[in-house]
């Protein structure tokens, strides 16, 4: 008996629902389809319990996990998909579950979810596709202001956050500087703003067709009150200092200030140091020296 068989939600197993629709996954949209109904099960769990939760689901693709978040309880599924080919599968999930799934034909990259959330808890769970999935992390934390605006509200819209990432884009995610070959601007950005945890990884057969790397789970949540500064100046420092991160940070920096010698004695920080050895908390304080002149 296959996995499928084991589906107890009434729809057809997920296979034959790509056969009937010609949902072939198309490179070019970064998909990889799971038809793991125990795998798909096991990520909806890690998103904790969905009772009353609205979920923004990612790719949904045929709906595999969309099927999940349903049947593990989401009071609402807010699923964007930007493959027209995908949408007649979906309307045949939104039809068994009335009033509970809203397919939204869009690109998910600049797409601003929360006017169709409502009120009460959101959490994202997706299966990102795999060429956009840090492009639309960094969105939702906020990497999307630019310049000298200040009106940056946090913590998000979101209470949570259970993505699938290639292993190597995870392992940046959760790094910090005891883990110096994975650290980067990603894991400050992501360390400054959330507790990130890798759950679990996904073997590249669990797929259709199946990726040439391994997959994580990871989770986020947002920090309640993450240290305070503007994330403009945190995206600037981080970008000079990795940019160069052999060089020293007197070196590097001087892609941000004409003036790096000053900007490290305001925040407190040594010039001999490279980027990778500074923690978040110190590229927090570069920021804030920054803002203030430095």
């Amino acid at each position: 008996m296959t996995t499928e068989a084991l589906s107890t939600d009434g729809l057809p197993p997920l296979r034959e629902v790509v056969r009937r629709h010609g949902l072939e996954p198309k490179k070019a949209l970064g998909q990889n389809f799971l038809f793991d109904l125990n795998l798909t099960g096991r990520i909806a769990r890690s998103a904790g319990a969905l009772d009353g939760v609205t979920v923004v689901e990612v790719g949904p693709g045929p709906g595999g996990l969309t099927r999940a978040l349903l049947a593990a309880g989401a009071k609402r599924v807010v699923a964007i998909e930007r493959d027209p080919r995908a949408l007649p599968a979906l309307s045949e999930i939104a039809a068994h579950y009335p009033g509970r799934l809203d397919v939204i034909d869009a690109d998910a990259v600049g797409f601003d979810p929360r006017p169709l959330v409502g009120d009460g808890p959101v959490r994202i769970v997706a299966n990102l596709p795999y060429n956009v999935a840090t492009v639309l992390l960094t969105g939702w934390l906020g990497a999307e202001t630019r310049g000298d605006r200040t009106d940056d509200p946090w913590p998000p819209w979101w209470e949570s956050a259970t993505l699938m990432f290639q292993r190597e884009v995870a392992e940046r995610i959760v790094a910090d500087e005891s883990d110096r070959a994975n650290y980067g601007r990603l894991g400050v950005l992501c360390g400054w703003r959330t507790q990130a945890t890798i759950l679990f990884d996904v073997a590249p057969t669990a797929f259709v067709p199946p990726p040439k790397v391994t997959s994580s789970i990871v989770h986020l949540r947002p920090r309640p009150e993450p240290l305070p500064c503007r994330i403009a100046d945190l995206e600037r420092v981080t970008r000079a200092a990795f940019g160069q991160r052999r060089k020293m940070l007197r070196q590097s920096l001087k892609a941000a200030t004409a003036d790096p010698v000053r900007l490290l004695a305001t925040a407190g920080l040594p010039g001999t140091a490279r980027a990778e050895e500074i923690p978040v908390a110190g590229f927090v304080a570069l920021a804030r020296a920054l803002e203030a002149g430095g």
